[in-house]
């Protein structure tokens, strides 16, 4: 037996995730907050080059190990159905539009910065609920999910914490979106 790259996208996303959680964490501290992160509002600077970078890269940084797992737990396990069903270069653009969304509605709307994964995780729960359904159909596991992973976020909002439930609504709508916009290969 021999071991496969079976999921490009999820296993390169995850490889480059981990180089620069390594190297914020013994060489160059600060690299996560200064090139993977998004600014809240107010913080964007539009003249600065690096501040249109971020609005894709805040994905790849994490704050430290903790928070790094409880992304890529997920990611691991639910990336290699979607690039199944829809293809690596799918997922990757799915990746980089939610990405984006999360970012730019993040510097319009909510004062603190943005970093991680999070809504990415989100995106891919939402579209994994699309897998394995027929056209006008509207899969019973993806109303659950939607009650329960995004209500879960709603309810949470509330809370006083560093969490941004926000970019988990927002990925989990992009799930939803591209789900039932792009239907599986299988």
């Amino acid at each position: 037996m021999k071991i496969k790259y079976n999921a490009p996208m999820t296993l390169t996303f995850t490889g480059i995730c981990v180089i620069v959680l390594a190297l914020n964490a013994f060489v160059l501290p600060g690299l996560s907050a200064d090139w993977f992160s998004v600014p809240g509002r107010g913080g964007f600077r539009a003249a600065d080059a690096t501040q249109y970078i971020r609005l894709f890269t805040h994905v790849i940084g994490h704050a430290d190990l903790n928070h790094f797992l409880s992304n890529f737990a997920f990611i691991l396990l639910i990336g290699p159905i979607l690039e199944a069903s829809y293809g690596s270069v799918p997922i990757l653009l799915m990746t980089v539009v939610t990405a984006f969304v999360t970012g730019v509605l993040n510097i319009l709307l909510f004062p603190s910065g943005l970093l991680g994964a999070s809504g990415i995780v989100f995106m891919m729960i939402l579209l994994a609920s699309f897998t394995n359904f027929g056209k006008g159909e509207i899969p019973l596991t993806f109303i659950l999910v939607m009650v329960l992973y995004l209500g879960r976020e709603v309810l949470s909002s509330f809370q006083n914490n560093s969490v941004s439930e926000f970019a988990h609504i927002i990925g989990g709508l992009c799930g939803s979106l591209f789900g039932f916009l792009k239907p599986s290969r299988r």
